[in-house]
C-alpha cells in the first residue's frame, strides 16, 4: 500500500479585507519568491482577510473609537493565538508601541510617501507653486485624519473640512457624487492600486508632512518566531528600516493620541544623512509647528527622540495632552 506525502503546512498571512490591503499582502508574497523561488504560490502560503474594527465602524472619526490601531487589533489577535503566522500592515496604521510578544520583524522599500490632492468638478486647474489654488474658496474638502485637516486648515482658513471613511473606492464614489468637493489620499495608495492618476495636486512633503510610515509595508510575527523573523530580515529594506525608525521614535517621543495632528518625514539625503522632519499642530490649523534635524542613519532613533522632545517643549500645554 503506498503511502501519501502530507501536503506541507502553509504558512498563513494575516491582512486586512480591503484592496489595498490585499495588494500589499500580495506584493509581500511576491518579494519573499523573489528572494526565495522556493517559496512562491498557494503552496506555502495561505492568504486570510479578517475584519478589523477600523475598517467596520465607518460613521466616526477612528479618534473617537480608539485610535489608528483598531486596524491592527484583530489581525495581531489572530498572530497572538496562532491563527496567522504573518500579519501584513500599511505601517502608518500600527500603533507606536506594538503588543507583547509582537515585533516589527521587516519592512519593505517605500513608496512616494506624499499626500495628494483628488479634486472635484467645482475645482479649478492645479497652478504651478500653489497647489491649494484648485480649491474654490469655502470648499469642502473630506478626510479623516487631522493630520492632513490642520496642515489644511492652517494654510486655508475658509475651507471647510469633513469626515470621510472608508476604502479607497469608497472616498472616490462619494466625491463622484458631490458630498466633497476635494478628498485627500496618499499618493502610494492610489499607485499600488494604478489610480495616480486621479491625483489632481501631489503635495511637497516638506509642506504637507505626511503621517509616520506613510508608503511603508511593514511585515509583523510572533517575537517567539525567530526561523520567520531570519527570513524577513533577509528582504528587508534598509533605508526602509533607517526611516521608519527614525518616524517612529518621534511618534513614541510625543505619545499623541489620534486626536493630535502630527507628521513625521525622513528621507536620505544624497550625502547619506538622514533628514528628518516632524510636525506638531492643533486640529483647527490655528497653532501648526514643524521642526527640522540631521544626522546619521545609524542614529535614527535618537534623531526621532530628540526631534519628538524638541517639538514637545515647544507646543502649548493644550496640544500633547
Amino acid at each position: 500500500m503506498s503511502e501519501v506525502a502530507e501536503k506541507p503546512a502553509q504558512l498563513r498571512i494575516g491582512t486586512r479585507a480591503s484592496p489595498l490591503a490585499l495588494w500589499q499582502a500580495r506584493h509581500f508574497l511576491g518579494v519573499v519568491g523573489g528572494f526565495c523561488p522556493m517559496l512562491r504560490g498557494d503552496t506555502f502560503f495561505e492568504e486570510c482577510a479578517l475584519s478589523t474594527a477600523g475598517d467596520r465602524i465607518l460613521d466616526r472619526r477612528l479618534a473617537e473609537i480608539g485610535g489608528k490601531g483598531l486596524f491592527a487589533k484583530e489581525i495581531h489577535e489572530a498572530l497572538l493565538d496562532h491563527r496567522v503566522d504573518f500579519a501584513v500592515h500599511s505601517l502608518k496604521d500600527l500603533e507606536t508601541e506594538l503588543p507583547p510578544g509582537i515585533v516589527l520583524a521587516c519592512v519593505l522599500q517605500r513608496e512616494d510617501p506624499r499626500d495628494a490632492i483628488v479634486l472635484g468638478p467645482r475645482c479649478g486647474a492645479p497652478i504651478p507653486g500653489n497647489p491649494l489654488a484648485a480649491l474654490p474658496i469655502g470648499a469642502v474638502v473630506g478626510t479623516s485624519s487631522v493630520r492632513r485637516q490642520s496642515q489644511l486648515l492652517h494654510a486655508r482658513p475658509d475651507l471647510r473640512v469633513e469626515t470621510i471613511r472608508g476604502n479607497v473606492q469608497t472616498r472616490l464614489r462619494r466625491l463622484a457624487e458631490g458630498e466633497y468637493d476635494a478628498t485627500m489620499l496618499a499618493l502610494a495608495g492610489l499607485k499600488r492600486l494604478e489610480m495616480a492618476h486621479v491625483a489632481g495636486v501631489v503635495l511637497d512633503a516638506e509642506e504637507m508632512v505626511p503621517a509616520a510610515g506613510q508608503g511603508i509595508v511593514g511585515v509583523t510575527v510572533r517575537a517567539s518566531d525567530t526561523a520567520l523573523i531570519d527570513l524577513l530580515a533577509a528582504i528587508e529594506d534598509p533605508a526602509a528600516r533607517a526611516v521608519a525608525t527614525a518616524e517612529r521614535a518621534l511618534l513614541g517621543a510625543l505619545d499623541g493620541s489620534c486626536r493630535t495632528p502630527i507628521g513625521g518625514h525622513a528621507r536620505i539625503l544624497m550625502d547619506g544623512q538622514l533628514y528628518l522632519t516632524g510636525l506638531v499642530a492643533r486640529s483647527d490649523g490655528t497653532f501648526l509647528h514643524r521642526r527640522r534635524v540631521s544626522g546619521a542613519v545609524a542614529d535614527a532613533a535618537r534623531i526621532g527622540r530628540e526631534l519628538g522632545d524638541a517639538l514637545r517643549r515647544d507646543c502649548p500645554a493644550d496640544i500633547l495632552c
